[in-house]
């Protein structure tokens, strides 16, 4: 930032604003020269590109915690609120035509959501309200501004002008990361088992409920470390926002000019504003110089400066030039404004909090795990209660010594650590963040863990067409000049001798914002490098190749330019030559033929003379322009008009000049020529397209471009595959299906929801659709969106979210960023600009070819969690709870230790289920239909049947046989265990039988850890057979560390007299494999059914 925007400027005046004012004279203000203007300009366009070298790498999935640029962030909120209140005021009259018409309002519940926008400045009128009202209203004063007694009680009453940093609630999150999801039943379960071990389990307290409060309390501490760490990773927007206010700035008190701290200044406040001033609040303009600019960029991302007004400009309160806003700055002139708004109330102060405010609700996998964990606990809470009661019913009074009361509350935490699959956040973000990974090495950037998980979901893209779909390369290929159409090679040949090309030239090359680079301009043309957009680059790289350039350009000297934006669709460069003794004024436009033909009222012929147009010209004219758009080419429209008897000076009157040249070029303009413009679409777009339709994505276009180039375009990429005659436009949703049954009307083209259907429309026609028509719109496969402007895409946003579909958007321009910010997934391009790509959820670095990997990953990431989840219920959850209910029920001592329990959880099964992220795709997961975000659910009960009514069953019942088949071979028999509630065998003494309980208890474990080795390879396909997947290099290693951590606490002979392990006898290491074997063969004869018979049983209910 120079220092030219981080500190104030003032010219010395010692004249009161006051006496300037009532005198209605201007002598009081020092004004900027243009030079001084033109340089804070530059300063202004220098610090906007500068970011771009910081942008990519703060696009990292976890990252420090990092400050970010305001710049970027907060052109998203003011552009979306800006259009917020374009669509409440179209709503607003359409509903007033609705009421004239006595019609019903169709605003659906749907529509109310698509178009629900939270429009703060709707009811704001200071733009609009006369100035001494305004004055009244604030109790001020032109000539000596506010009394410092009423300041006084202002400051007391609004506060301090700046941002309300939002509150810390560090000790909600502190809480929340301590004791949400599993911690608050873990801490619990720890406290309760400390107590058991002392002061409960006095005079003997048993060492291992010790280790069991130890382990259970570092679990929890580990989850709680670990939910720090991912809050940690958010972004301080407020932090940088604080700094963009100004410390000092001079107001008019008691008629005098005084220079106050930027956060004393309160509403009445006349504001005195010059060169390089950083306003500190909004103010409406009460005086301006002709010259005065203000640079918005930090709210609306556009570098071009802002010519003030003390008129308004604009019905919207965001886009009038007659209200200066709180953080911008003055880049040449001065002004005087009078304060409405401070601190938060600002424009400023409202997005900055917007901006800063943590996202509500959660994500769509965050609900499921929710949806999970409160199952979870549900079942967890109905058996401790089980628990609980058989002991008050029964055990307590029958059975008083079996089970004390410490040893209740150990069963009772037994059967929460069994129904707790503890590994399951951190294999859940760590699945999350390694598929992140995998993307980031396919040239896709997600820079947040919800981009992952939604990507599964995405069920439409609506893409942009330049420089997305197409490559970007334009080149002329046509040129229409005397009527009389051309190819562009013949263009040298004939610049000589025709009169009209060398006019077509001329303005080609002085109304072009493009310019060649300077260091490779001596190279040939087809290898010099051009800055500008691709348009202009065209028309230049043509105008080069006929003539040179430069020599126009030098003939030419710019008055005043009028640059093309999404909404006028053409630029205005008004010239005077440099050769000629009388400077004759010109003004020459280029621009959508689709604007500008209706204005043209002559054309140039063949001589170089100007003729008038008829109305059969014009029909051939746009008979041609037609023809070239309906074959994907872009048509542009290159125009002049001699100006004379202007009455404005371009310099001392920039606003009325410009109203006066934008007045002139509506109509009376002469047609030079039109040239036809080639993007051809990028070589692997067709096979990308017809992938994702494979794979039951819709890919909608969305475009600036006119309706038949885009349609064309559309065609050669696969988004639209109809035949021309079959496409569908407005007058198709003009009439529902039932109305045309009632008026005997049946069409052949009738709606169909089974077909294909192809529809293409015009921004103009989005203006018109009512809800009843947004939803036939929504149901078609391909749909082309032309001559859209950026609130199109916004709104074409929220209305299909409104029908419940996910959508991803791409874009990579300022005024893209609110539509991305709304999209499920917004796409960036890599080439975009530093704002889009701050907005979007995901940043693709080369092409859009990237998608299908994005969308493939997305889809994976969410089956590795259902097969994280398959792999953890059955030994983590289902076999464990069930040694706690015999114990209970039956008397049968808990066969599996809690200890071992926690062991398993958290240790042996952790490594194996992150290493199920490292999966690759399965064969048919982009023929597949993506997954219904609002229906399909991560854990239902398709995969509990697998979890726990297969593999939890088989793992259950052979570790039980396994247990106590070691302990009849050792001669404790089942039948003096069952329903023995303690009983010894007869002849045996306490400690043999605690000796053989323990190595049963670790057989068990033994049994659950090998057998949980075959059922990963078991889950590793939902369809396919394992043989016919790809080797998953991570498992290996996973299974050695569990094997490891096993052989830790079973043969490490201090571990046994603390936690009751054993020795396990090397037999019983075996017959787990075989086990183990046995499910693995089942579940592919399984899987070889849903794959044979897919409409059978078996598939219907496959997980």
């Amino acid at each position: 930032m120079s220092a030219i925007t981080e500190k104030l400027t003032f010219a010395s005046d010692d004249q009161t604003m006051g006496t300037d004012l009532e005198r209605g004279q201007t002598r009081g203000i020092q004004y900027a020269d243009d030079v001084d203007g033109r340089r804070m300009r530059r300063a202004s366009t220098s610090r906007s590109r500068s970011r771009r070298r910081g942008s990519m790498d703060s696009l990292s999935i976890r990252q420090a915690r990092r400050s970010v640029d305001p710049a970027l962030v907060l052109p998203p909120q003011y552009r979306t609120m800006s259009f917020n209140i374009e669509e409440g005021r179209r709503r607003s009259m359409r509903a007033e035509t609705e009421k004239l018409k006595g019609s019903k309002s169709s605003n659906s519940k749907k529509s109310a959501k698509a178009g629900d926008a939270k429009i703060e400045f709707n009811d704001i009128k200071y733009h609009k309200t006369p100035l001494d009202e305004l004055f009244s209203q604030f109790s001020s004063s032109r000539g000596t501004g506010l009394t410092s007694s009423k300041a006084a009680e202002l400051l007391k009453t609004v506060g301090p002008n700046q941002p309300t940093p939002p509150p810390s609630h560090w000790v909600r999150r502190t809480l929340g990361y301590l004791f949400g999801g599993f911690g608050a039943i873990l801490f619990i379960a720890a406290i309760l088992v400390f107590i058991a071990w002392k002061p409960l389990g006095e005079p003997n307290p048993a060492i291992a409920n010790l280790a069991l409060a130890i382990v259970l309390i570092l679990v929890w501490v580990a989850q709680a470390a670990f939910s720090f760490y991912q809050d940690f990773s958010s972004s301080k927007v407020m932090e940088s926002i604080t700094g963009m206010l100004p410390d000092k700035c001079i107001v008019l008190r008691d008629g005098q000019q005084v220079s106050i701290d930027g956060t004393a200044v309160v509403p009445g406040d006349l504001l005195r504003i010059t060169m390089g001033n950083k306003l500190p609040a909004d103010v409406r303009l009460v005086e301006v110089s002709p010259d005065v600019r203000f640079d918005r960029s930090i709210l609306t991302g556009e570098t071009l400066p802002l010519l003030g007004s003390v008129e308004s400009t604009d019905d919207n309160y965001l886009e009038t030039a007659n209200i200066g806003m709180a953080g911008t700055h003055c880049v040449s002139g001065s002004a005087w404004g009078l304060v409405v708004e401070t601190g938060d109330r600002t424009v400023f102060g409202k997005i900055a909090k917007l901006t800063s405010a943590p996202k509500a609700g959660l994500t769509p996998l965050q609900k499921e795990i929710l949806i999970f964990v409160g199952v979870i606990v549900c079942l967890m809470v109905t058996m401790i209660l089980v628990v609980i009661i058989v002991w008050v019913a029964w055990l307590r009074k029958d059975h008083e010594g079996w089970i004390t009361v410490p040893v209740l509350i150990v069963s009772c935490v037994s059967v929460a650590v069994a129904f707790i699959p503890e590994g399951l956040p951190i294999a859940v973000t760590a699945s999350l963040t390694i598929t992140a990974n995998i993307m980031k090495n396919n040239k896709v950037l997600c820079k947040s863990l919800k981009t992952v998980e939604t990507l599964g979901a995405v069920n439409v893209i609506c893409s942009d067409k330049t420089g997305t779909l197409t490559k970007n390369r334009m080149s002329v290929t046509d040129f229409i000049i005397a009527k009389k159409p051309n190819t562009a090679g013949k263009a040298a040949a004939l610049y000589e001798d025709s009169k009209p090309l060398r006019e077509l030239a001329r303005i080609g090359a002085v109304c072009n914002a493009a310019e060649f680079d300077a260091s490779t301009v001596s190279e040939p043309l087809e290898s010099r490098k051009v800055n500008g957009d691709a348009t202009d680059t065209a028309i230049l790289r043509f105008t080069e190749s006929i003539t040179v350039v430069s020599s126009l350009r030098s003939a030419w000297r710019s008055i005043y330019q009028v640059t093309f934006n999404s909404k006028n669709k053409f630029a205005i460069n008004v010239v005077q030559s440099e050769l000629e003794k009388e400077e004759e004024t010109v003004l020459i436009i280029k621009g959508a033929p689709d604007i500008l033909l209706p204005r043209c009222s002559s054309y140039v012929d063949t001589n170089g003379f100007v003729e008038r147009m008829t109305d059969t010209d014009r029909h051939e004219m746009e008979t041609i322009k037609d023809n070239w758009s309906s074959q994907g080419k872009r048509v542009i429209l290159l125009a002049k008009k001699n100006l004379s008897d202007l009455v404005f000076d371009a310099q001392l009157q920039p606003r009325e000049y410009e109203n006066d040249i934008m007045g002139r070029a509506t109509s009376e303009l002469i047609l030079v020529g039109l040239v036809a413009i080639v993007d051809p679409p990028r070589d692997e777009i067709p096979e990308v397209i017809q992938t994702l339709r494979t794979a039951g994505i819709r890919v909608f276009m969305v475009t600036g471009d006119f309706k038949l180039t885009a349609t064309a375009i559309a065609r050669e990429c696969g988004i639209i595959t109809q035949p021309k005659d079959k496409i569908d436009d407005v007058t198709n949703l003009a009439f529902d299906e039932e109305y045309l049954d009632s008026a005997g009307i049946r069409e052949t083209s009738s709606f169909d929801t089974e077909r294909a259907h192809a529809i293409s429309l015009s921004g103009a026609d989005l203006d018109t659709l009512s809800d009843s028509q947004w939803d036939k719109l929504c149901k078609y496969e391909e749909i082309v969106f032309a001559r859209t402007t950026p609130d199109h895409k916004l709104r074409i946003v929220k209305e299909l979210q409104a029908r419940e579909l996910t959508v991803a958007m791409t874009g990579d321009g300022v005024n893209d960023a609110p539509s991305l910010k709304a999209a499920d997934i917004g796409i960036a391009m890599g080439s975009g600009s530093d704002i889009a790509m701050e907005a979007a959820d995901m940043v693709l670095l080369e092409s859009f070819a990237a998608i299908v990997e994005a969308v493939k990953y997305g889809r994976v990431v969410y089956d590795n969690l259902k097969k994280t989840i398959a792999y953890l219920l059955p030994a983590g959850s289902f076999s464990e709870f069930w040694p706690v209910l015999t114990n209970v029920c039956f008397g049968l001592p808990q066969i599996l230790s809690s200890f071992l329990m926690i062991i398993i959880c958290c240790f042996t099964d952790c490594a194996a289920a992150t290493a199920i992220a490292y999966e690759k795709p399965e064969a048919d997961v982009l023929t597949r239909p993506p997954r219904n975000a609002k229906k399909d659910r991560l854990v239902d009960w398709k995969l509990i049947m697998q979890a726990y009514g297969f593999i939890g069953v088989a793992e259950t019942l052979c570790s039980f046989a396994m247990a106590y088949w070691y302990c009849e071979r050792q001669g404790l028999h089942f039948s003096t265990l069952w329903f023995g509630f303690g009983k010894l065998e007869p002849n045996r003494t306490q400690d043999w039988q605690t000796d053989v309980l323990n190595t049963a208890s670790s057989i068990y474990f033994v049994n659950l850890v090998v057998m949980q080795w075959f059922s990963l390879f078991a889950i590793r396909t939902r369809r396919l057979s394992v043989l016919q997947h790809s080797i998953n290099w991570y498992l290996p290693p996973a299974i050695v560390f569990a094997l490891l951590i096993a052989i830790l606490f079973l043969y490490v002979p201090k571990f046994h007299s603390v936690l009751g392990t054993a020795v396990v006898p090397v037999e019983y290491w075996f017959l787990p494999m075989a086990f183990g074997t046995i499910i693995l063969l089942i579940d592919e004869g399984r899987k070889f059914g849903v794959r044979r018979w897919p409409n059978g049983i078996l598939a219907k209910v496959a997980w």
